[in-house]
């Protein structure tokens, strides 16, 4: 169960990972703010580190890791490229990255609780994950 556990809690930390990275890649070269653009360049780099420490955790357990949903993805993008079609100024920015971080940050909550028999090191990759989703949502509330 522990073994189970902990490879499906990895496997939702890299696809929370893949889906904030590619959110970030979408939107960093619109940012107007030098300031906003560097946090959210600090931000991505920040996942990376963390990435590594979750793909060699997923590699001990000899486990592909996960993508994200095909429909969040898509349900993503849209509503990224609706918003600032609208609207591309760096609080539209700020609001979309958010509401992504929010919805990460929740997930990745039930998730700690879903699979409550994980290793610690895995629950400590997911707390650091939330960490940096909150860190980030609170650091560009300047920007709404």
């Amino acid at each position: 169960m522990i073994e189970k556990d902990t490879i499906k809690l990895l496997r939702e930390c890299d696809a929370g990972i893949k889906m904030g990275v590619k959110s970030i890649d979408d939107v960093v070269d619109r940012v107007k703010s030098e300031e906003f653009r560097k946090r959210l360049i600090d931000c991505k780099k920040e996942h990376e580190e963390l990435d590594r420490d979750l793909q060699s955790a997923l590699e001990r357990f000899k486990d592909d890791g996960k993508e994200p949903n095909p429909m969040a993805k898509g349900m993503s993008k849209m509503k990224t490229e609706m918003k600032m079609a609208m609207d591309e100024s760096d609080a539209t920015i700020a609001d979309l990255m958010t509401d992504g971080c929010n919805m990460g940050v929740k997930s990745l909550n039930r998730y700690l609780n879903q699979y409550e028999a994980a290793d610690e090191h895995a629950k400590d990759i997911t707390k650091r994950l939330i960490n940096l989703e909150e860190k980030l949502a609170i650091d560009i509330r300047k920007y709404l």
